[in-house]
């Protein structure tokens, strides 16, 4: 696919994304932004959470990773059911209750200003690195299609990908996304699927044929019980996918922000419990689309270098398919990516806004210019580190994804926790180095794991060991002299 028509693409599907970015978000004022002014259908968030459930990290590497690891990733995901139904009836409804605009003010009122300031900067480090993760995924994309055969440079890449997001969120966020989330969860979902239609055909498959090819073929294994060892060992990944799912949505200011612009809990819950059911669905359709991909390179004799190279590479790349198979691989990317991109920007402006800086007693007007400026700072903050991920990655994307995951959400994890099942006060300007040592001895075990225990290797269980060590902090910070 040449240059300039991976450019129209992208030009095209942003001028739909921007006009109803600018229809949706014309009037919003600073709740509009923050919270949706608690208006949205419940229906139309479900939908639109689907797309950004699904990321352009998943868009590409899941269906590289069954290589390695075959269907495994959905012992995760039926962990994330277990999460979703946490968030559902046990945090929303509390937020709800509170009245919340950023989720980190509970902290506040639980415990002090020093562990609502430590949630606050906790979820910016993780949100802002996993942005970039997620967006540097496009950025390689375009990097391969665009602009290394025009021989423009990676800096360039990463400022046009921010600058496009900072562009379509600006002036309605959370107000703008839910109808641009929606809009891209269409693409999205059409865009796996026809993908997959089109894979089938060109294998020769019928709709049997297909099924029984996938789930005939050794990387379709599912469950992994026989060895600890192993990092796909079934009760690492389901009770990691609880957690992380628990961690990065529901103690997440970006993803709660969309549940939180429901009319009311019960909407919210709705929402939840239908949108965590389509993840299911969705990521399934990526691992079939993976052995697809794999069981077609194998017959074309494609040798492929990265699992992540995998889908752009047959799809865009190799020139066995219509181009149409190409269109939508551009379009499905970008709007995975861009979904979870510019949900992002806006929550760690929200985040930023009201939890570090502050609100209170400040005008409309004021709120609004200080939000501006939050939000331009966001986007440079987050094109710089799309860069310095550039430099230095070395691993599958996914995994970066979920390994950052447990260093920098296990702190937020532990606090929540501890604040809901427990109701002792604790010495709340001591929390802060509790939330730093928490992730330091989890990357020393993390390091020494299989010298000191027999060959145990971590997986993303980290995220519960890191909250465990936060929540044993806690317990050591309580007010023994005091009446709870």
């Amino acid at each position: 696919m040449s240059p300039p028509l991976v450019l129209l693409i992208i030009a095209v599907y942003f001028a739909l994304l921007f006009t109803v970015s600018y229809i949706a978000g014309r009037r919003a004022d600073n709740a509009g932004f923050f919270v949706g002014n608690r208006r949205s259908p419940w229906y139309v968030v479900a939908f639109a959470m689907i797309g950004s459930s699904i990321s352009g990290v998943t868009f590409v590497s899941v269906p590289g990773m069954v290589a390695a690891s075959g269907f495994g990733y959905m012992q995760m995901v039926l962990g994330f059911v277990a999460g979703q139904l946490v968030i559902a009836f046990v945090l929303t409804p509390l937020f709800y209750r509170m009245q919340l605009v950023s989720i980190y003010e509970y902290l506040e009122k639980r415990f002090g200003l020093a562990s609502y300031r430590t949630g606050a900067w906790f979820f910016f480090v993780s949100k802002m690195l996993g942005a970039a993760v997620r967006l540097f995924v496009v950025c390689i994309t375009l990097q391969l299609l665009v602009f290394e055969p025009l021989g423009l440079p990676f800096a360039l890449n990463a400022v046009a990908t921010v600058a496009l997001v900072w562009l379509y969120t600006f002036r309605g966020g959370v107000k703008s996304l839910i109808w641009t989330d929606s809009l891209k969860t269409f693409c999205l979902v059409a865009s796996v699927g026809l993908c997959i239609y089109y894979m089938a055909s060109r294998l020769q498959f019928s709709f049997g044929d297909m099924i029984g090819s996938i789930f005939g073929d050794e990387r379709s294994r599912i469950f992994f019980f026989d060895d600890i060892n192993n990092r796909q060992y079934f009760f690492k990944q389901f009770l990691a996918g609880v957690f992380t799912m628990i961690a990065t949505n529901g103690l997440d200011q970006d993803m709660m922000q969309r549940n939180l612009s429901c009319r009311n809990s019960r909407d919210s819950q709705k929402n939840l419990l239908t949108s965590v059911f389509f993840q299911v669905v969705i990521n399934l359709l990526f691992l079939m689309l993976g052995v697809l991909l794999y069981q077609f390179a194998a017959r074309q004799g494609i040798t492929v270098a990265k699992s992540d190279e995998l889908f752009p590479q047959i799809a865009v790349q190799s020139g066995y398919f219509p181009p149409v198979v190409a269109v939508l691989f551009i379009v499905g990317l970008i709007s995975a990516a861009y979904a979870a991109a510019g949900s992002a920007l806006t929550a760690l402006t929200t985040s930023f806004t009201v939890d570090i800086l502050g609100t209170r007693g400040k005008s409309e007007a004021q709120v609004v210019k200080l939000r501006k400026r939050v939000h331009v700072g966001m986007a440079i903050g987050m094109g710089i580190t799309i860069y310095v991920f550039n430099e230095l990655n070395n691993t599958s994307v996914i995994d970066a994804v979920y390994r950052l995951a447990s260093y920098t959400y296990g702190p937020i994890l532990g606090l929540f926790a501890f604040g809901i099942g427990m109701k002792q006060p604790v010495r709340d300007r001591f929390i802060p180095l509790v939330a730093i040592l928490s992730p330091i001895l989890c990357l020393v075990l993390d390091t020494h794991s299989e010298a000191w225990f027999g060959g145990y290797r971590f997986s993303y269980e980290l995220l519960i060991m890191n909250a465990a060590f936060t929540f044993g902090g806690l317990c050591l910070l309580i007010k023994r002299n005091r009446q709870p």
